[in-house]
């Protein structure tokens, strides 16, 4: 399992999950989501994204049933969450995927200044955390 930052502000961890967590419970949940985009014969990858120790989005991949590319499972949380808060800024949160970020996911990651990401396996094909580009270590990238 990755995460990012990789030193975590432990504090925030626990201030956001309400005390003591284990990624692996939150994690069940993004794992739960990529069962569902399975069963629809989309890519299985899911996510989850918490505020306050409570899920507050979550998505799994919908690229197929929705023709659109950007229908990632990050993506679909992260409109969620934002519309769950009311803001873009999801500077309090935590996110759960089950495969490292892409590119695109990553970029929307941060702009919306998510500031914990964990995820389940890396992508040699397209991960844009650590595999195959380092986007979260860039502070240009979010303005």
């Amino acid at each position: 399992m990755g995460s990012f930052p990789e030193e975590h502000d432990w504090g925030l961890l626990q201030t956001v999950l309400g005390g003591e967590s284990s990624h692996e419970s939150w994690m069940q949940l993004a794992l739960e989501e990529a069962r569902v985009a399975a069963t629809e014969d989309e890519v299985p990858v899911g996510a989850v994204i918490l505020s306050g120790g409570r899920v507050i989005a979550s998505g799994h991949n919908q690229r197929e049933q929705l023709a659109d590319p950007t229908a990632h499972a990050e993506m679909i949380a992260l409109t969620q969450a934002a519309a769950s808060l009311g803001s873009w800024r999801l500077e309090n949160c935590v996110l759960y995927v089950t495969l490292e970020p892409c590119p695109m996911c990553a970029g929307a990651i941060l702009q919306a200044r998510v500031p914990c990401v964990v995820w389940g396996a890396a992508d040699p094909k397209a991960g844009a955390v650590e595999s195959l580009y380092r986007l979260f270590e860039d502070r240009r990238l979010n303005h």
